[in-house]
């Protein structure tokens, strides 16, 4: 992660341009929108960081907004990236902020964030941002929401068969979209219709008197299996999913905000063990959410 500058009240880009322009770019330093198969590269730096990025992510990422991925490239080559994924004309989501190891401190992350972040306009940016830059974002802007750590281990003391009523996600996916509409800063139907039907992810929905109260996704990641997101409208219907969706046997991890107790005491109770934080922070204002039901972050790349 690099130094990040001051954001401009407001940042306009043209309609899907060939190449952005990045004034006094260091190095010769060309930043144009990514493709997904451009975006190969950034998973494996994302890897080298240790985030664990899921292996089947980017379909989903780019379904949400496939004009909101960018590179930084020396000579052709991806040297810099950053994603900044709109959801609606008030709401975008910055991720992704990385350079190549060898070439940082050149001004190269500068550069693409720049150029990248004209695509959010006039919407509140959220991210989730490592510690040691927490400073840096709030200069360019960004104010602290609240913190997330990665919580891993083999879970202990899960249910040994699922819970009634905690059921594959099938069908009608209405009522699942208005439910996390009401946990998250955004409407996302085109994110959620990959992310809950992409091969090797399980989604289960938990059901009681005939009403949705929750719902979660598992899937596979680079180094361990990742919940998320997972959200319930009680301590009980949370730790029901968590105990259908962990693999039988092995490691797990789930991104936890701890302004949710609950859900800390979940992740805790089940013997995982908290490690890797971050900082949920947002430049504005942003809608309203049950953040009472946010047992497992989405995702920390797109929220």
């Amino acid at each position: 992660m690099n130094d990040v500058p001051q954001r401009p009240d407001r940042l306009d880009v043209p309609h899907r341009p060939d190449r952005l322009d990045t004034p006094g770019r260091p190095d010769r330093l060309d930043v144009s929108r990514a493709t997904p198969d451009d975006w190969a590269a950034v998973r494996g730096w994302a890897a080298q960081e240790g985030w664990n990025p899921g292996l089947a992510d980017g379909p989903s990422f780019f379904a949400q907004d496939p004009d909101g991925f960018f590179l930084g490239r020396l000579d052709g080559e991806p040297v810099s990236a950053v994603s900044v994924v709109t959801y609606d004309d008030r709401y975008a989501f910055l991720g992704f902020y990385l350079v190549r190891p060898d070439l940082r401190g050149r001004g190269h992350g500068i550069a693409t964030w720049t150029a990248g972040l004209r695509h959010a306009g006039g919407r509140t940016v959220g991210l989730d941002g490592v510690v040691a830059q927490q400073g840096n974002y709030r200069r360019s802007g960004f104010e602290l929401a609240h913190r997330t750590a990665r919580f891993t281990g083999t879970p202990t003391g899960t249910a040994p068969v699922p819970a009634p009523g905690t059921v594959p996600v099938t069908g009608d996916l209405a009522p699942l979209h208005a439910y996390d509409s009401a946990c998250y800063p955004a409407d996302r139907p085109r994110f959620l219709e990959t992310w809950l039907t992409t091969e090797g992810h399980t989604a289960l929905a938990r059901i009681v008197d005939g009403r949705l109260v929750g719902y979660g996704v598992l899937r596979p990641g680079r180094d361990m299996p990742r919940i998320g997101p997972l959200f319930a409208d009680t301590a009980a219907d949370a730790r029901a999913l968590f105990d259908a969706l962990v693999p039988a046997d092995g490691p797990v991890c789930v991104d936890v905000p701890l302004s949710n107790p609950d859900a800390v005491a979940l992740a805790e109770a089940r013997g995982l063990t908290p490690g890797f934080e971050t900082a949920r922070m947002y430049t504005g204002p942003v809608r309203s959410f049950a953040e009472s039901r946010v047992f497992g972050v989405t995702t920390l790349e797109l929220g």
